[in-house]
């Protein structure tokens, strides 16, 4: 299964109307974050492919029609709700039935299983912003579904969509780009084949897009890129070994 992830930037080789062409052997689309809607819009209905999204610590302009219960001081009443096809992946586990790949050590085709986190560590007070306590919070209310699918389909998860990176992995130093240490335990504790996130613009071209942490193969979705699930030779991957 080839899946297209994008992340940050409205990006000319995706915001074109020959993406079906392109792109025309990819079966699903995960977005990590910092996208505006209508450009999620375009993919949905220029691809016609399953897509999924969360949202990150910008473009927030439309996370009130998919977050009920903010402070009060940044409700705002909404008559209508604002569907753009793609489906609102944020503090969820997802299991899509609709979409199936070749499982190797069973011989034999599973469905797509998805978790996803919106937000980024908190270095403002701004909305979609989290400490560590409440992402791990948040991450724990998730675990009653992820031990369901581990008994249902024997394993955990397939990939863990987030926009926030996990500490020392892809992240850096200043207060907003810093990763969750929670993360870290998530993948530990379930060991997703992949972690989709974004986030970290890769201007620099030095830094890496891919590495593998534990048993999970950690990617930046930085404009665009496809996966493989599942997934190909990791031998040439940076492996990043983090000391306790």
């Amino acid at each position: 299964m080839k899946i297209l992830i994008v992340s940050d930037l409205i990006d000319p080789f995706i915001y074109n109307y020959t993406i079906k062409d392109t792109f025309k052997d990819v079966e699903c689309v995960l977005c990590a974050g910092d996208l505006p809607m209508d450009y999620i819009d375009f993919i949905v209905s220029t691809l016609n492919k399953p897509t999924y999204f969360i949202f990150g610590n910008h473009n927030l302009k439309e996370y009130k029609y998919y977050h009920a219960y903010l402070p009060k001081d940044r409700q705002t009443v909404c008559t209508d709700f604002h569907g753009h096809g793609a489906i609102y992946a944020g503090f969820k586990v997802i299991t899509d039935r609709q979409l199936k790949w070749l499982n190797p050590k069973k011989n034999k085709s599973v469905p797509l299983l998805i978790a996803g986190v919106s937000g980024s560590k908190d270095y403002n007070h701004g909305l979609n912003q989290y400490s560590e306590f409440a992402m791990s919070f948040k991450l724990l209310q998730m675990m009653p579904k992820l031990i369901l699918n581990k008994i249902i389909y024997g394993r955990y998860l397939d990939i863990f969509l987030t926009h926030a990176t996990p500490r020392h992995v892809h992240d850096h130093e200043d207060r907003c780009h810093q990763g969750f240490k929670c993360f870290n335990r998530f993948l530990k504790k379930y060991k997703p084949a992949y972690m989709v996130h974004g986030h970290i613009h890769l201007y620099d071209l030095n830094e890496p897009r891919i590495s593998v942490y534990e048993k999970t193969v950690v990617v930046n979705a930085y404009g665009h890129y496809v996966i493989d699930l599942p997934v190909t030779d990791v031998s040439q991957i940076q492996v990043i070994n983090l000391k306790e």
